[in-house]
C-alpha cells in the first residue's frame, strides 16, 4: 500500500488530474459499469466509509511511523538527552509523537472521504454523460431507470439556471436600476428646497435628474434583453438577429450595424445560445460600454463560422473584470459548450471587440 499525500489540498489535485485522465482514455464508461455491478451484489451500507482492513492498515502504518521516529531521534542522541532530562521531557516527547500520530491518521480519513467522494462523482457523472446502448437483457432492464435518473438530472438543471437567472436580475435590479431610482428621488427632495434660494444650482440638479433618468432606462431596456424569449419563432438566426436589432434600433440611441451571412446555418439548440449570446453583447454595450456605434457580424471564416462584436465604447481591463463579470463568463461558458472558442480584445478607452469561432458541419454548427 502506497503512502497517500498527508494535504488534501494535493489529494484534491491528485484526484482531479486521476478524473481527467479517466475521461480521455475512456475509462469513466468502464468504472461506471463496474460500479453499478458491484453495487448490486453489496448490501446495503457496504462501501461506506473506511473498512476494518483500511483501519488495520492505518494502525500499521503508524506504527511504522513512530518506528522509524525513534530511530532517528535515537540516532541523533535525541533519545539519550531526553532521558538524561528525566521522565517530563519523556513524557513531553510522547505527546509529540501522539501529535504526529494524530495528524497522519486525520490526514488518512481525510483522504478516504475524498475518496469516496470522488468514487460517487464518477458515478454521477458517467450516468448523467453516458447513452447506453442496450446489448444484453441485463442492460436493457436497467435502461428505463438511467433514462429516468438522466431526466430528473436535466430538469434539476433548467431548475436551477431559472433560479440563477432570477438571482441575477435580482441583483442587477438593486444594482443598477433601483439605486438609479432612489438617486432620482433624492435629487427631486432637493430641488423642491432650493429652487426658490438658488435658481442655478436646481436646473443644474433638474439635469442630472434627466441624465440619471436616462441612464436607469438604458439599465432597464438592457436588463428586458434578458426577459426575452429564447425561442426564434422559427426563424433562423440570422434573421432574429436582424430583428432583435431592428427592434433595438427605435428605442436606444446607439447605431448598431448588422452584417449577417443567411446561408450559415446552425443546429436549433446552437442557435439558441448564439442569440443569448447576442443579447449579452447587446446588454453588455449599452449597459458598461457608453458606446455610439457597435457592428455585429456573421460570416464564414474556413471550416468555420465567425460571430462578432466590436463597438466604439470605453473598454475595460480585461483581467479585472474577466473575473468578476457574469456576462463574459457565461458567454465563454455558452460558446466552449458549443465546440467554439472565443477572443475578447479590449483596454481602458480603445472599445471592445468579441470574436468566436464555430465548427460547420454538413452546413450546420453547433450541438
Amino acid at each position: 500500500m502506497a503512502a497517500q499525500p498527508p494535504g488534501s489540498e494535493a489529494c484534491l489535485l491528485a484526484a482531479e488530474e486521476r478524473l481527467n485522465r479517466w475521461r480521455r482514455t475512456g475509462k469513466v464508461e468502464r468504472e461506471r459499469r463496474g460500479s453499478i455491478a458491484v453495487a448490486a451484489k453489496k448490501p446495503p451500507g457496504k462501501g461506506q466509509g473506511p473498512t476494518k482492513k483500511n483501519v488495520l492498515e492505518t494502525v500499521l502504518w503508524l506504527l511504522i511511523i513512530l518506528g522509524l521516529l525513534l530511530i532517528v531521534l535515537q540516532g541523533t542522541g535525541y533519545v539519550e538527552f531526553f532521558a538524561i532530562q528525566g521522565k517530563g521531557a519523556l513524557y513531553g516527547l510522547a505527546v509529540i509523537a501522539a501529535a504526529l500520530a494524530g495528524a497522519v491518521l486525520n490526514s488518512y480519513l481525510q483522504t478516504s472521504k475524498l475518496r469516496e467522494a470522488l468514487r460517487k462523482l464518477n458515478q454521477q457523472q458517467s450516468r448523467r454523460k453516458s447513452i447506453t446502448i442496450p446489448h444484453s437483457p441485463e442492460e436493457e432492464g436497467s435502461r428505463p431507470e438511467e433514462t429516468e435518473e438522466q431526466e430528473e438530472w436535466r430538469e434539476q438543471v433548467k431548475f436551477t439556471a431559472v433560479i440563477e437567472e432570477r438571482q441575477r436580475l435580482a441583483r442587477e435590479l438593486h444594482d443598477a436600476v433601483s439605486q438609479q431610482l432612489f438617486a432620482i428621488s433624492m435629487t427631486a427632495t432637493a430641488v423642491s428646497r432650493t429652487i426658490e434660494k438658488d435658481w442655478e444650482r436646481a436646473r443644474r440638479q433638474v439635469q442630472l435628474i434627466e441624465e440619471m433618468a436616462a441612464v436607469a432606462q438604458s439599465e432597464m431596456r438592457a436588463l428586458l434583453l434578458h426577459l426575452r424569449p429564447v425561442h426564434l419563432d422559427g426563424k433562423n438566426l440570422a434573421q432574429a438577429l436582424e430583428r432583435l436589432v431592428g427592434e433595438l434600433k427605435a428605442k436606444v440611441p446607439m447605431d448598431i450595424t448588422v452584417d449577417v451571412d443567411p446561408t450559415i446555418l446552425f443546429r436549433p439548440s446552437a442557435e439558441d445560445h448564439l442569440f443569448r449570446i447576442a443579447q449579452e453583447a447587446l446588454s453588455n454595450a449599452l449597459r458598461h460600454a457608453k458606446a455610439s456605434k457597435m457592428v455585429m457580424r456573421l460570416e464564414r471564416d474556413g471550416a468555420k463560422a465567425k460571430l462578432s462584436f466590436a463597438d466604439n465604447g470605453v473598454g475595460f481591463d480585461l483581467e479585472e473584470k474577466k473575473q468578476a463579470s457574469y456576462g463574459l463568463l457565461t458567454m465563454e461558458e455558452r460558446i466552449h459548450e458549443l465546440g467554439g472558442n472565443i477572443q475578447i480584445h479590449t483596454a481602458p478607452g480603445e472599445g471592445t471587440a468579441i470574436e468566436m469561432w464555430l465548427p460547420l458541419e454538413d452546413g450546420k454548427g453547433g450541438f
